[in-house]
């Protein structure tokens, strides 16, 4: 069989027609969790930090200030079920009635696909930040994993390796994989907020991992190097070492450690510290709850969203913004002693 979806919705983005979230076309849909508002604490850092700040990513440089100097409640929307009917998902992208939801970009145009075999009843907890970027992958796709579990057959898109393969193993997922596949019944998430829901389910993800079982210590630096989008600290490795030490800092590079030595070492780190980027989600998801991030942003592309998790957990988030472009900064070693110094 074939089926034209695909090509319907290229013609309404063609006719700039509205396209709605397939959640629009739900069946059904009930409250998981209820909204919330989370504290957003006050950045630890010294002062003329912010004003460094040159540019942004993923907010304004307003935003991002607001979020660091924190001080305010940020409303959590509720978590949210919804069940779709006849849904399919193809080449990335999942469709139900007239509505998309994209997970991957599409690596084709074809307006027709030969309709894949039917699956019956399952559950999705994929997302697009999820596929584009390791960080969100652990730190939400994983939590959300949780409530596809309870819901009925967890299944994903996307393939395996790597970290993401001792991860399913350490947290016990079993997803099937299907690159495509058609659905007589699907049931998809409203997961982004950062409620007490979702907490808790960062706290089991911990659990899961045995990371209240690491050694404590007094910290962690955690090599970016040359991994992900361009943000390179060129001074990372001096401060790296410096910080080992003056304050009996451990150095990990996540890129060629197993999940084993990455749970052992930042499990039981009082500081996580590193460049802002997805690298440091490995440890702010396993770090002690009364732990610390230190991070250390380019002042060309500041980022708050790991802030996010701190604030979620009620931990503390300190920084420090260097000088340079988001390409070659750098950052002085001081600076973040001095920091890590504040109460």
């Amino acid at each position: 069989m074939i089926t034209l979806r695909p090509g319907a919705y290229s013609l309404r983005k063609l006719l700039r027609r509205p396209i709605d979230d397939v959640t629009s076309c739900a069946t059904d849909r009930w409250t998981i969790a209820p909204a919330s508002s989370v504290e957003v604490r006050p950045a630890k850092l010294l002062p003329g930090q912010l004003e460094r700040i040159r540019g942004a990513e993923f907010g304004t440089i307003a935003q991002v200030v607001r979020d660091f100097r924190g001080g305010f409640d940020a409303s959590q929307s509720a978590t949210v079920g919804y069940r779709l009917a006849d849904a399919l998902l193809i080449d990335g992208v999942l469709y139900a009635g007239n509505a998309v939801r994209h997970l991957k970009a599409r690596s084709n145009r074809l307006l027709a696909h030969h309709s894949p075999q039917e699956i019956g009843h399952a559950t999705l907890y994929e997302s697009w930040l999820g596929n584009r970027w390791f960080g969100n992958w652990l730190s939400d796709d994983c939590l959300t994993y949780r409530l596809a579990e309870a819901e009925g057959r967890p299944v994903t898109s996307e393939g395996t390796s790597g970290h993401k393969l001792e991860y399913e193993r350490g947290l016990d997922m079993r997803p099937s994989r299907a690159a495509s596949a058609r659905f007589a019944e699907l049931i998809v998430f409203d997961d982004t907020s950062h409620g007490d829901n979702k907490r808790d389910r960062a706290n089991d993800l911990r659990r899961r991992l045995y990371a209240d079982r690491a050694p404590r210590h007094p910290g962690v630096f955690l090599l970016r190097g040359q991994t992900g989008a361009r943000r390179e600290l060129t001074n990372e490795h001096q401060i790296a070492e410096h910080l080992a030490v003056r304050r009996g800092f451990q150095i990990l590079d996540p890129s060629s450690a197993s999940v084993e030595e990455i749970v052992r070492l930042c499990g039981g780190a009082e500081v996580v510290a590193g460049v802002e980027g997805s690298q440091l989600v490995h440890g702010l998801m396993l770090m002690p709850p009364d732990a610390r991030a230190m991070v250390v942003q380019p002042p060309t592309r500041a980022v708050s969203a790991l802030k996010l998790l701190t604030d979620r957990q009620g931990q503390d988030y300190s920084l420090v913004v260097g000088a340079g472009t988001h390409e070659a900064f750098s950052a002085d070693a001081d600076e973040i002693e001095k920091t890590l110094d504040l109460a």
